[in-house]
C-alpha cells in the first residue's frame, strides 16, 4: 500500500461483513462492525507506519565490528549476518547481577523460538546477553530454546553503544543492514518510560509479544499487575464424580 492509495472507507468495508452467530443481538452487530472498522483503520495504519520506517534515511554506519562470545567461540557482529541483509539483534535482561533472567524477555523469546525457523529465511536474528556464554547457553537449554541464537557481549562495547550508555540492565531491540559491505544501523525501538500513556507500561509499537497481542482479544484485557512468569504453580486435577 503506498501514501497515494485510494482506499474504500473501512466503513463500507465493515458495511461487507456477512458474519453472524448465534443467540447475538442486534446491539451486538451494530457494535461489533463499528469495531470492525477501527480494526480495519488500525491494520491499515500499521501498514503505514511500516511504510516510513522502510523509508527511513541511511542510519549511522556502526563503529566498530563487534567481537561476542559465540556457542563455537568468538564471532564478529559482520559474521552474524551470515548470508542476509539484515540483522535483528534483541538484548534480553540476562546480567551477571541477575540471579535469574527477565520473565518478559524470556516469555516473548521462547514464542520467538519457533518464529525463528522461518524468519530466518529473511533475516539473521541474535540474542545478546552480558552474562558469560556457558550461563546463557545453560540457559537456552533449561528453556527448551532450539532455534535462537544466543551470544554473550562480555565487554559491554556493544551494550554500552547501543542499548544503554550506563550499561544499566535494559532491554533492546536494533535492527542493522548490511549493503555493499558497510554496516549500518536503521531502525531500535525508542519508546521509553517517558512516552508511556496513562495506567500503561512504555509498551513498543509493534508489539513485539503475542502473548500481549492475545491478552487484547480477551474481555479482561492485559490487566494492570499481571506480567509473566519463569515458573507457575500447577493448576489442581478436576476430579470427575
Amino acid at each position: 500500500m503506498t501514501a497515494s492509495s485510494t482506499l474504500t472507507p473501512a466503513t463500507e468495508l465493515a458495511a461487507n461483513n456477512k458474519s453472524h452467530f448465534p443467540n447475538e443481538s442486534p446491539e451486538y452487530r451494530k457494535a461489533r462492525n463499528l469495531l470492525l472498522a477501527e480494526e480495519i483503520e488500525l491494520r491499515r495504519h500499521i501498514e503505514r507506519v511500516a511504510e516510513l520506517r522502510r523509508a527511513l534515511p541511511p542510519g549511522g554506519t556502526v563503529p566498530e565490528d563487534y567481537a561476542l562470545e559465540g556457542e563455537k567461540g568468538t564471532v564478529r557482529l559482520s559474521e552474524l549476518f551470515s548470508d542476509k541483509q539484515t540483522l535483528i539483534i534483541y538484548s534480553m535482561m540476562f546480567g551477571p547481577q541477575r540471579e535469574r533472567a527477565c520473565p518478559v524477555c524470556t516469555s516473548f523469546l521462547s514464542a520467538w523460538d519457533g518464529t525463528t525457523r522461518n524468519l530466518r529465511e529473511r533475516v539473521a536474528l541474535a540474542v545478546f546477553a552480558r552474562s558469560p556464554i556457558q550461563r546463557l547457553l545453560d540457559y537456552k537449554k533449561e528453556r527448551g530454546w532450539q532455534n535462537l541464537q544466543l551470544y554473550s557481549d562480555m565487554s559491554g562495547d556493544y551494550t554500552r553503544t547501543y542499548v544503554n550508555p550506563d550499561d544499566a540492565d535494559v532491554p533492546g531491540l536494533i535492527v542493522f543492514t548490511r549493503r555493499d559491505g558497510t554496516i549500518r544501523h536503521f531502525w531500535s525501538g525508542e519508546i521509553s518510560g517517558e512516552m508511556a500513556d496513562p495506567g500503561q507500561d512504555p509498551r513498543g509499537a509493534p508489539e513485539i509479544d503475542p502473548l500481549w497481542t492475545f491478552l487484547d482479544l480477551n474481555p479482561e484485557g492485559r490487566g494492570t499487575d499481571w506480567y509473566p512468569k519463569l515458573e507457575y504453580t500447577p493448576a489442581p486435577l478436576t476430579t470427575i464424580k
